[in-house]
């Protein structure tokens, strides 16, 4: 009797302990007996996947900021490293947290274990030279963006677009009495929700910049009501400092998760950039987007010219425009913020245009999601697996690049 398929993981941080947890249960679904092990978060815990360590052990971002972690990171990636050639999954799943996985990936493809990026790095955008290590690190890459797919089939790299999970999740047509309803917000009140981010380190840059948009905004509009979703129990405390230093007689409704909820709830959002902007934008939000770097690498992206895209808020690439504010480092200004904010809750037309063009993007995002996820990466296995039966006990190379 066959041993059940076994699949390795590992997700950074709560967004990709989101998207493990959704696949988790698109490939159970598809194969019931599957086992799941690895890197992950509660969610995927909850969807039956054995933890070896936590999710938010990878949550750290910048070119600089990691290096304060760097020992801590290649101690764990060694000891993942090994753990999973001990076990050799049928199919390591790498989500999201690209410089860690990548690392991972190559390790087990040169073993001949099938790997898989879920959730594309940003190649397309900066560092477009790491796509050729991709090459001698990945079987497969799923992409939630359409245009990532397109990239990598320029660059001969197997890819797949199968949509956004959260593009399938979200209705196209948001309830916001019901959000209102559940959050106890008044169907007349104007509501601003806050995303500041997910990571330690991304909130301590921005909390203080949020909390004095919120300030200015109250002092403005009194009657403005605020909620402040946050991602865990760290970042949490992070925020509720910075009101306390910058608006201590501000009420900040702060929610224990809830950003689906708080999206639907608000009238504008003021959010970091990253997976919670494209969220916004599927709950037809108009919003500011904000992205604040270490001083360092900001500097060297800068300088060095890393950056190749015309933009970097989720909403505007999607769109291929401008549709909504962006703003990078010193461009924070809070005032000017502010002024976005208000200029968004007082122009009715403008929402209206902003809800249809972040319609079309939401129906061209769902695409099956964690579905077509996880029969991308069956379809890679049964791809595999006769030249693996064809030479019984080497390893597996059918649609590898060699070096």
């Amino acid at each position: 009797m066959a041993a059940p398929l076994s699949i390795g993981l590992v997700a950074g941080e709560a967004s990709g302990d989101t998207l493990g947890a959704h696949l988790i249960e698109a490939l159970r679904a598809l194969v019931p007996e599957a086992r799941f092990f690895g890197i992950a978060g509660p969610k995927m815990q909850a969807a039956g996947c054995e933890v070896w360590e936590p999710s938010e052990s990878l949550a750290v971002m910048g070119l600089f900021e990691i290096l304060r972690d760097l020992p801590r990171l290649l101690r764990l990636r060694a000891r993942i490293r090994r753990r999973f050639l001990k076990e050799r999954p049928d199919v390591f799943v790498g989500i999201d947290a690209p410089e860690f996985n990548l690392s991972v990936a190559r390790a087990l493809h040169e073993a001949g274990i099938p790997t898989v990026q879920y959730v594309s790095p940003q190649v397309w955008a900066w560092r477009q030279s790491r796509v050729h290590s991709m090459h001698e690190s990945v079987d497969l890459v799923l992409c939630l963006l359409p245009f990532e797919k397109r990239f990598y089939d320029d660059q001969g790299l197997r890819a797949e677009f199968v949509g956004h999970p959260l593009a399938d999740a979200i209705p196209l047509v948001v309830d916001r009495a019901a959000a209102r309803a559940q959050l106890k917000i008044a169907p007349e009140a104007q509501v601003v929700a806050l995303l500041p981010g997910s990571r330690r380190g991304e909130v301590t840059r921005l909390a203080a910049d949020f909390a004095a948009t919120a300030r200015i905004l109250a002092a403005r509009r009194p009657d403005l009501q605020f909620l402040a979703p946050m991602a865990n129990a760290s970042v949490r405390a992070i925020f509720a400092d910075a009101l306390a230093r910058a608006a201590p007689e501000l009420r900040v409704l702060l929610l224990d998760g809830g950003a689906q909820a708080a999206l639907a709830a608000a009238d504008v959002v003021l959010v970091a950039s990253g997976t919670a902007s494209l969220e916004a934008a599927l709950s037809k939000r108009p919003m500011v987007v904000v992205y604040r770097l270490g001083a360092m690498t900001a500097w060297v992206l800068r300088r060095l010219k890393l950056v190749k895209t015309k933009y970097f808020a989720q909403p505007n690439l999607l769109a291929d425009r401008r549709v909504v504010s962006e703003y990078f480092q010193e461009e924070i200004v809070p005032e000017t913020i502010g002024a976005e904010l208000l200029m968004w809750l007082d122009d009715p037309t403008r929402r209206r245009e902003l809800e249809e063009e972040f319609t079309r993007i939401h129906a061209g995002l769902r695409s099956g999601g964690s579905k077509s996820a996880a029969l991308a990466i069956l379809a890679l296995l049964d791809s595999l697996r006769p030249a693996a039966e064809a030479r019984p006990g080497e390893a597996r190379t059918s649609g590898r690049r060699s070096a």
